[in-house]
């Protein structure tokens, strides 16, 4: 049994190195909208690479958390976590010194590898490294820090663009890195799970899936050509997806068993998760775009601007879980997302002329309000929508659904919207395809409300309670559970506050 306590000196050790890793990978999936502008305009990158940019790193995120945690197990926890650091580091190193955009876009696919291996590592070493009595307090503190980081986020990677260069909102992870593993090898035990070594990593099914991602992306962002590659890909993609669910329906021991889609509560509250956060994904792509290019914002200012909405999320997502445990998750569920298409359709209002505290305030402090009101019990929803044995597994991939989610929006969307690849260079022009693009998150928000209000029923009294109360991440809900033979499990360990 894991006996380390919070309060001693290794406990401090060990929260501050997972703070550190997973800062980065939160970090990063916040700020690079804030540079995107600049990133274009140095790399005379066109708006089909500024996708690219953002979609490379989802994609490779995306497609293998689900598989990446299970290395910790067989191979060790810590050691796995460390090699993710210097993966990303190493991979942020390459994205900061790229002398163009198809450099760039590698180097960020390879960071998404990088955050693979360390985002579910993170949570996992506090889990299997934490007294039972302490565990609950230390993943709270850990998701409540990580909160921080997602709203400081913004701010940050504004400072750096318009001070340093955008180059410094890649380089800086490398410091970061070089505190993180020296911490981690001196102060954090080794764990694992003796039972993965005998199970078989589903790489068959991690490939099958990245691909098909990836090739459904490819063709949603280059379909303004209309070329027979793009609809050859496209069929490409459904064609992978289709293997994909027949490999793990097949496998005996699948990384996502689709079994668990028989749980009616699950499916439901997935396709919200895809709603939700495909809205958001488009709509924090974009947003930033609209704040610099049409509204004249610095990278600073659109980054401090846009703070409202993870500042809400860190400060009352915990009471919102809490109202939740009182009402029952269907309001919720509905309400919020109701809300944040309000947030959305107010954002119209924002154009050239647009003053924060009349037009862009309100509308981000709706948004803000929809998403307190709808991350913490979508959490909770998921958790308890399957037997407790199965409540990580079943985190894991509402996690993995909701950047899939982000992931196709953002290649959608400006297609939908009627984008040019040179939109963002003419403010008139991206300011209507704004327009049209709140419109169709919107109605996807709508669209997620009514499944809700449809589908999700009272949650059991004695369901499993999610561990990380304190979220302020944009781009997915919060990941639950630790891993275990290649996939996510709860630890078995007490269920902490938070």
């Amino acid at each position: 049994m894991p006996d380390v306590r919070l309060a001693s000196p290794q406990g401090k050790w060990i929260l501050l190195t997972t703070v550190l890793g997973s800062s980065m990978a939160m970090l990063d999936s916040t700020v690079v909208n804030v540079a995107l502008p600049r990133i274009g305009r140095d790399l005379d990158a066109d708006l089909a690479a500024l996708q690219w940019t953002v979609n490379a790193y989802m994609l490779t995120l995306a497609g293998l958390i689900l598989l990446g945690g299970s290395l910790g197990d067989r191979y060790g926890r810590r050691k796995i976590f460390v090699i993710g650091v210097v993966w990303f580091a190493a991979a942020s190193l390459l994205c900061g010194i790229a002398p163009n955009a198809g450099v760039l876009i590698a180097a960020r696919a390879l960071q998404g590898v990088g955050g693979a291996l360390l985002t579910p590592g993170s949570l996992a070493l506090i889990q299997a490294s934490f007294h039972p009595d302490d565990r609950g307090r230390a993943v709270g503190l850990w998701s409540g820090f990580g909160g921080i980081g997602a709203a400081v986020g913004p701010f940050l990677g504004g400072w750096l663009v318009d001070g340093p260069g955008w180059r410094w909102v890649f380089l800086l992870n490398v410091p970061v890195a070089l505190v993180c593993v020296p911490v981690a090898v001196r102060h954090v035990p080794e764990s694992g799970d003796g039972r993965a070594h005998g199970a078989r990593f589903d790489v068959l099914g991690a490939a099958l899936g990245a691909l098909s991602l990836a090739l459904v992306t490819y063709a949603l962002i280059e379909a303004r050509s209309g070329s027979l590659v793009v609809a050859l890909t496209a069929v490409g993609g459904v064609a992978a997806g289709v293997a994909f669910v027949y490999v793990e329906r097949h496998r005996p021991d699948p990384m996502m068993p689709l079994d668990i889609f028989r749980s009616r509560q699950f499916t439901a509250v997935n396709l919200v998760t895809l709603c939700v956060y495909a809205a958001f994904g488009g709509f924090f792509f974009l947003g930033a775009l609209q704040l610099q290019v049409v509204v004249g914002y610095s990278a600073l200012g659109a980054g401090t601007a846009l703070l409202p909405t993870t500042a809400l999320m860190l400060l009352f997502s915990a009471r919102s879980g809490a109202l939740a445990d009182r009402i029952g998750p269907r309001i919720p569920l509905t309400v919020g997302p109701l809300l944040c298409a309000a947030g959305m359709l107010l954002m119209l209002r924002v154009g050239p002329d647009a003053s924060y505290l009349l037009d862009v305030l309100p509308a981000l402090l709706v948004l803000g309000l929809g998403m307190v009101t709808l991350v913490a019990p979508l959490t909770a929803t998921v958790l308890a929508s399957v037997d407790t044995a199965r409540a990580g597994l079943a985190s894991g991939v509402n996690n993995a659904a909701a950047r899939a989610a982000g992931l196709v929006a953002v290649a959608a969307l400006p297609l939908l919207a009627g984008m040019g690849e040179e939109a963002y260079r003419s403010p008139a022009a991206f300011d209507d395809s704004f327009g049209q693009a709140m419109v169709w998150c919107a109605a996807v928000l709508v669209i997620g409300a009514v499944v809700a209000f449809a589908t999700v029923r009272p949650l059991p009294p004695d369901c499993r309670k999610p561990e990380c109360l304190h979220h302020g991440s944009i781009t997915a809900p919060p990941l639950e559970g630790v891993r275990s033979r290649g996939r996510l499990t709860v630890d078995g360990g007490g269920d902490g506050d938070g």
